[in-house]
């Protein structure tokens, strides 16, 4: 079964942007969220690959002041916001679990697979 989760209006969401979502799964609340980075959608599970802490520094922020990466405020882990790698910090090598995300109609949509 494949959960789809309506998420965002794509126009609501420019460069830098985040917008964050959650749904239930085996009896607990799990979180995600949505980007944009440079035109391209990307939904990322809200967990550190290194220890399962959100990621969003205050509320729904997630990238540095430049935009460039995505910070772990635990650690400062810096993952690629395009891939989920993680590039500096103690998950090296390890990176963001991607969830499927798609523009319908103008709205951005997540499905998990149940």
């Amino acid at each position: 079964m494949t959960l789809r989760i309506p998420v965002v209006n794509a126009a609501d969401l420019p460069h830098g942007a985040t917008a964050k979502f959650s749904w239930e799964a085996g009896g607990r609340r799990r979180g995600g969220f949505v980007l944009n980075y440079h035109g391209t959608i990307r939904a990322f599970v809200n967990e550190c690959a290194h220890i399962p802490v959100s990621l969003d520094w205050f509320e729904n922020e997630f990238f540095d002041r430049e935009c460039r990466y995505l910070v772990c405020p635990t650690h400062g882990a810096l993952y690629e916001p395009d891939t989920g790698a993680c590039v500096a910090g103690p998950p090296l090598g390890a990176g963001l679990d991607p969830l499927r995300v798609a523009v319908e109609a103008g709205e951005v949509v997540v499905y998990i697979e149940r």
